[in-house]
């Protein structure tokens, strides 16, 4: 009896010893990620936020994902309430892209990145023109023929506010065509939904945003895109002309990534770095990625830093050239 007893222990030991170590083999490499995004539902943050937390969940690489939009100042509200948060952020990430360089050069955001923790830069997206599907524009040089008879004519809407992101891809856009980019009629909505909404309500007869926000769009056909700022045509979009083929030069690419809140760990950055890597190499991830025409641009905190630094002088110099800074 008492050997039975004894037996019974021991596999009791031994099952448990088994499910702890399954357990600890199916352990995410994270318990937590909280994304902040900067602005509403549907734009390039936001789409940027969540398809990365859904790829973390899935492929098991992140236990629990939680998503805050934190809309307002062009994204300097939510860049404001990370930095004033900072010791109760410790597993916090805020997307943020171009703008956060563009927005501190001209004034407007009183921060920069370096008063947050560069963490990764993870996609490129390239711009977007985009109109409705019943638009009376069908490609982009009857466009260039309505500007050039009336700049007035032609008004165009972005997600972001006047000299941010979408306002300069249009003013470069139209410079490339020889016109003068302080004659682009912007119309300014707070995030990618609106100046959407925007656009499918006739409000505005054109968007300039990033292909990843309209590429689904395009293909179910509720919108139709024009070109996009590519220097060649993409395998996830064959069908959309690029500026570059009609004899327009202009090439930009809308670089998107996370922050954490200021005086991160070394060790939080490591794992996050660990986690980000591990990601790329998922079928799950390709899958997000090719759906939304983005491109890997992975650069872990200290070279993303150093990338920073050089799209301070690139974008200053851009911005000069089209007005927006003196």
């Amino acid at each position: 009896m008492l050997n039975n007893i004894k037996k019974c222990l021991s596999y009791s030991i031994i099952a448990a010893s088994i499910a702890t170590l399954s357990t600890a083999a199916l352990a995410a490499d994270l318990a937590e990620i909280h994304f902040i995004i900067p602005g509403g539902a549907g734009g390039g943050w936001d789409m940027t936020a969540r398809g990365t937390g859904d790829v973390l969940m899935k492929e098991d690489l992140v236990d629990q994902v939680s998503y805050q939009n934190l809309s307002g100042g062009g994204g300097g509200k939510a860049i404001a309430h990370l930095i004033e948060t900072a010791e109760r952020q410790e597993d916090t990430l805020m997307v943020n892209s171009t703008p956060i360089v563009i927005r501190s050069l001209t004034g407007i955001f009183p921060n920069s990145f370096r008063d947050l923790t560069p963490v990764a830069s993870t996609i490129a997206d390239y711009g977007a023109i985009v109109v409705a599907a019943d638009s009376k524009y069908t490609d982009w040089q009857q466009v260039v023929a309505d500007f050039k008879k009336d700049p007035k004519s032609v008004k165009i809407g972005g997600g972001s506010a006047r000299g941010s992101m979408d306002h300069l891809v249009a003013a470069a856009v139209f410079k490339g065509e020889g016109f003068n980019p302080r004659e682009v009629r912007y119309i300014a909505y707070d995030a990618g939904g609106k100046a959407m909404a925007g656009l499918l309500s006739g409000e505005t007869p054109l968007l300039s945003t990033g292909l990843g926000e309209v590429l689904e769009m395009s293909k179910s056909g509720l919108v139709r895109i024009l070109a996009i700022t590519a220097p060649g045509r993409l395998a996830a979009a064959p069908n959309v002309p690029t500026l570059t083929e009609m004899g327009n030069n202009t090439v930009f690419a809308n670089w998107r990534g996370f922050f954490a809140a200021p005086g991160a760990s070394k060790e939080k950055l490591a794992e996050w770095d660990k986690t980000f890597t591990a990601m790329y190499k998922t079928d799950q991830w390709a899958t997000v990625r090719d759906r939304n025409g983005w491109i890997d641009n992975y650069k872990n905190d200290q070279d993303f830093y150093a990338f920073l630094e050089e799209q301070e002088l690139q974008m200053g110099d851009l911005m000069r050239e089209l007005g927006f800074l003196k």
